[in-house]
């Protein structure tokens, strides 16, 4: 997990697909939050969710464990944006956000489901150098 921005690219996007549970396309997630199609797009661009793209038919996807009871998931946003300001890529994060760490133990991604948001946010910031 030590591993700077940029140091997973030898993964590919099926492997990243494999790596989270589910995902859902981007009017699923308009759904799920109850939000136009066109917020959703702003919620990418501002970093608030992260996507790539999945599977065979290449469409826009966000893990589904950013959204937590009808909301974005809070803590999200602020770990994506150290990680996205250190040259990590939408990959990279989601890829980061999924990989098990020992030392937590888990993932990062369920230690924000837990509102364990400064612990990650310390990680993140480490792991960028």
């Amino acid at each position: 997990m030590e591993l700077g921005a940029g140091a997973w690219h030898a993964w590919t996007v099926t492997e990243l697909e494999h790596l989270v549970p589910a995902w859902l396309n981007l009017p699923d997630v308009a759904a799920a939050l109850d939000l136009p199609i066109t917020r959703v797009h702003s919620l990418i661009s501002d970093k608030s969710l992260v996507s790539v793209r999945v599977g065979e038919r290449n469409i826009r996807s966000v893990p589904a464990d950013f959204l937590v009871e009808g909301a974005v998931l809070d803590s999200l946003r602020g770990t994506v944006v150290v990680l996205a300001d250190s040259g990590y890529g939408d990959e990279d994060i989601i890829r980061w956000l999924y990989t098990e760490d020992e030392s937590l133990p888990g993932r990062p991604i369920d230690a924000l489901r837990e509102g364990r948001k400064t612990e990650i946010r310390r990680r993140a910031q480490a792991a960028a150098w």
